[in-house]
This record gives C-alpha cells, structure tokens and sequence, in this order.
C-alpha cells in the first residue's frame, strides 16, 4: 500500500534538511581551509545528491500529478514547480562533480572549488516564484498541507541568495577571478540555511496537521 502524501512530505524534507547541511558547510571558508579542496568539493556533491532525492521524491512520489486538461493553477504551479526545482538539482550534480573530478586533477591549471551555478540558481528561483502561486490557492492543491507560506517564503528567500552566490561567482573575463567570493560564500551559506529551515518546518507542519 503507498505512504499516504504526508508521511512522503516527511521524507523529502529530511533530504532537503541534510543537502541544506552540506552546502552549509561547505560554503564555510575555514571548513575548506581544514578539510581541503577536494573534501570540501565532495561535500558539495553530496549535497547535490540529497538536494536531487528529495526533489525526485517531491515530483515523483509526493503525490503531485502532471499538468492535465481541467487542472486548477495551483495544480499545476505546483506540479512545475517541483519540476523546474528538480532539474535544478540536477544542474547542480552537474557542477558539483565537474568540480570534484578536476579537484581531482591538481596538475590541470585552473582549477580550482566548486562555484555557485547560475542555471541552477535559476531554476530554483523559478521554482520558488511557481511554488508562491501555487501557495495562493492552496485549498486547491492535490494536498492542502503540501505548500505553506512560510515554508514558501523561506524557500524564495533561500532561491534568492542563491542567486547572489551565482553573481559573486561570476567569473570576470579580463581577469578571470570571481566578482566577490565573500557573496559567493555567504550567499551559499545564507542560502542553505533558509532551505534548512523551511525542510523542518515542513516536517513540523505535517505533523501538526496529522494531529488536527
């Protein structure tokens, strides 16, 4: 018999939850200091993969249903939603593991950590503006409990300073160095922490709601 969505919900935000941590720590400058480059680049990938997870349980397992004839918006904001944030993920398993392999290679020039991806940065921008839509009509959804604002808004805030880690990581042509790898970092660091915090109040709404 298939989990009932809430309890799926639950599952996802432990994976959101634990990538939320890696880049958290990756994104710090004394961890890479101390563990090194390579670590530091693997530890990016592993928050790449736990991050694809759980947006691969959130589209495919969660419950939501792909846009059809007769769907409401919410629905299907919804649905594109966590299509959009999933291709995402895997934007950033992209980056994550060109950057380890080529950690992995010292004596290539240039090389160096992982930096911020702007495509990714973007698909998680438009996945959270979807996911506000989807939220403004939430009685409509395929689960009412499956967007809240709170969770909602952390998520747009977390999708923003994402997107100002991508600038600050933007490699300038005449120079070739960063624009501001302190932006990078933080907004990284910043970043993960408002998906941290919106995957456990997740866990924490569905439960509430079970409970009701």
């Amino acid at each position: 018999m298939p989990s009932p969505p809430s309890i799926r919900l639950r599952r996802e935000a432990w994976g959101f939850a634990i990538g939320s941590t890696f880049f958290a720590a990756g994104s710090l400058p004394w961890y890479a200091d101390a563990v090194g480059l390579v670590a530091t680049n693997a530890t990016f990938v592993a928050g790449a993969v736990f991050f694809t997870l759980a947006a691969f349980i959130q589209l495919a397992l969660s419950g939501r249903r792909p846009p059809r004839l007769g769907s409401t918006r919410a629905d299907r904001s919804d649905w594109w939603s966590a299509a959009v944030q999933f291709a995402g993920t895997l934007l950033f398993n992209l980056s994550t593991i060109a950057a380890l392999v080529a950690a992995l290679q010292p004596e290539l020039p240039g090389m160096g950590g992982w930096l911020p991806d702007a495509w990714g940065s973007i698909c998680f921008l438009v996945a959270s503006s979807l996911a506000v839509v989807a939220t403004t009509e939430r009685e409509g959804l395929w689960d009412p409990h499956a967007r809240t604002w709170r969770c909602t808004w952390l998520n747009m805030a977390g999708s923003v300073f994402f997107g100002i880690s991508a600038i600050g990581a933007y490699v300038m042509p005449s120079t070739g160095d960063p624009v501001d790898m302190m932006w990078a970092n933080l907004g990284t660091f910043l970043g993960a922490l408002c998906f941290l915090a919106a995957a456990l109040l997740s866990r924490r709404e569905v439960s509430a709601a079970e409970r009701a």
